[in-house]
């Protein structure tokens, strides 16, 4: 159903209320059941005490600290600050809503720098109505980041694992990068998880003032908003989930397949654009094929990497760096110029390549996922599983990290959502996302139930509430004025060619989990 206007959806408000009555818990056999929350008072904050940022160069941006345990089992041990950063609403007093915390993506991502840097993501309206909140996740940026030694990082073993010997070595590798990171980052490092962060989350309300959280995650920020809706629907005022992350996945396999699906969907789109679009570079010619041979060229070590010039780019980054960030963007025509680009430049001599490291803010990822593999040969089967499902981009991201996750402890591993209480939650994504697919936006929706509302964008890319005015307007209105689009609501696809800037927050591919 097109997206008619916010107008048209006012009558719709009190039907909201009755939704929200309607939430249903989901439990599905071999998924773990998800861990009985026990409801709890807020936590005891103090306001936050704002001053300029000192790093902002757009003023008006405000910096400040908050204060949470290290591990909310023990709430009188160690604690952390984490860095928070706001913009006030546009407008006074009269008119302004509230607070808005903004969820950001990754794992990895920082908030700060979104607020301080990129307050652009945000419509006008919701600038005008909300103070502009986010925060560096515990792990990250301003907020006790992980630390790893450089040269441990950088010895990083290949994911294309050749024998058993390789997977051992793995394992081992892991197990003493975890240990150094352990050693220099400090208590918290076993403690990141997003099940921790929600209770940061909640720690940030109390202390903005706010006795009902009105938030909007995307890409990974997603799980963050999901599983605090999952542990204080009652306090949850509205919530947006942009390019929806489905932590129900239960299997290592089916997480890999879905990822690869998604992904392949992506590339099939850009084909399927360039044969049609007059604009695009490679127009004319068999797009695979000269795709295939910049993959040759790069697994020979022939092909320059655009970022190093006179360095060779590795076949993994070609995927993960060059085609995907473009994918992110829903940048068709500018992909096509690249491919076309470096299909014309000249070979560098063979040599050899090396995968760049992953970033530290990956034992976050390893701590809310639980994705084993028992041995080489099970290895080797997901690899030649994801290779099938995705032919035309190897040794995509996702193996990498089920790579750089094994050994690791998990200790918020996947589960179904058992939301009761909550307000209508609106899910929005694109068809054509090469990140989180659309499959796992509607998953989320039913284990929501009734109170899950999805948006459909018709379009491409990774974030998808900037995507034009319709999907602007619908989640405007949801913000605002607490109106949700009917069930069924989609907004047409801005072109590939014409396509917005990404909006901050969507995870970058390059070296980053959604």
């Amino acid at each position: 159903m097109p997206f008619r206007g916010r107008a048209a959806l006012r009558h719709l408000a009190a039907r909201g209320t009755a939704m929200a009555a309607g939430a249903v818990m989901v439990v599905t056999a071999g998924l773990a059941a998800a861990p009985v929350v026990q409801a709890s008072p807020p936590p005891a904050t103090e306001p936050l005490r704002w001053a300029p940022c000192e790093a902002a160069t757009k003023p008006g941006a405000e910096c400040a600290t908050l204060s949470v345990p290290v591990d909310w089992a023990r709430p009188d041990g160690p604690r952390l600050d984490l860095a928070v950063a706001r913009r006030q609403a546009t407008t006074g007093p009269g008119t302004r809503v509230g607070s808005m915390v903004f969820g950001p993506g990754g794992p990895g991502d920082s908030g700060v720098a979104m607020v301080v840097g990129n307050i652009g993501r945000f419509s006008p309206e919701v600038r005008r109505g909300f103070d502009i909140v986010s925060f560096d996740p515990r792990g990250v940026g301003g907020s006790t980041p992980v630390t790893c030694s450089a040269d441990l990082l950088a010895a990083r073993p290949s994911p294309e694992l050749g024998s058993q010997a390789d997977f051992e070595a793995t394992l081992a590798y892991n197990k003493r990068l975890r240990a150094d990171c352990r050693a220099r980052t400090g208590p918290v490092f076993d403690h990141l998880d997003t099940a921790q962060t929600v209770r940061d989350l909640d720690a940030l309300r109390a202390a903005l003032g706010e006795r009902k959280l009105t938030f909007h995650g995307s890409s990974y920020g997603t799980l963050l908003g999901a599983q605090y809706a999952e542990t204080y629907p009652r306090r949850v005022r509205a919530m947006v989930l942009e390019s929806v992350m489905d932590h129900s996945v239960p299997t290592t396999r089916e997480f890999l397949r879905s990822e690869a699906a998604t992904a392949q969907n992506s590339f099939e789109e850009f084909v399927k654009w360039c044969d049609a679009a007059a604009t695009c570079a490679l127009r004319g010619r068999d797009v695979r094929a000269v795709w295939q041979g910049l993959l040759d060229r790069a697994g020979r070590g022939e092909l320059e990497n655009p970022v190093k010039p006179g360095t060779a780019l590795s076949s993994s980054d070609l995927v993960n760096r060059v085609a995907f960030r473009r994918f992110y963007a829903a940048d068709h025509a500018g992909l096509a110029t690249e491919i076309a680009r470096m299909h014309a430049s000249e070979p560098l001599p063979a040599s050899p390549t090396s995968t760049a490291p992953l970033p530290s803010a990956t034992p976050v990822f390893c701590s809310d996922w639980r994705l084993p593999v028992r041995d080489h040969r099970e290895y080797a089967s997901l690899v030649s599983l994801m290779n099938r499902t995705a032919p035309d981009l190897p040794y995509l991201l996702p193996i990498h990290m089920t790579a750089a996750c094994l050994g690791a402890p998990t200790a918020n591993p996947q589960h179904r959502l058992r939301v009761t209480g909550a307000p209508p939650i609106l899910l929005s994504n694109a068809l054509h996302d090469p990140a989180t697919g659309y499959a796992w936006a509607v998953s989320v929706a039913r284990q929501l139930g009734r109170g899950g509302v999805l948006l459909t964008y018709e379009g491409h890319g990774h974030g998808s509430v900037t995507s034009g005015p319709c999907m602007r307007d619908a989640v405007d209105g949801y913000l605002t004025e607490l109106v949700v689009p009917p069930r069924g609501t989609s907004c047409p696809a801005v072109s590939p060619d014409r396509s917005p800037p990404r909006p901050s927050g969507a995870a970058e591919p390059a070296g980053k989990r959604r």
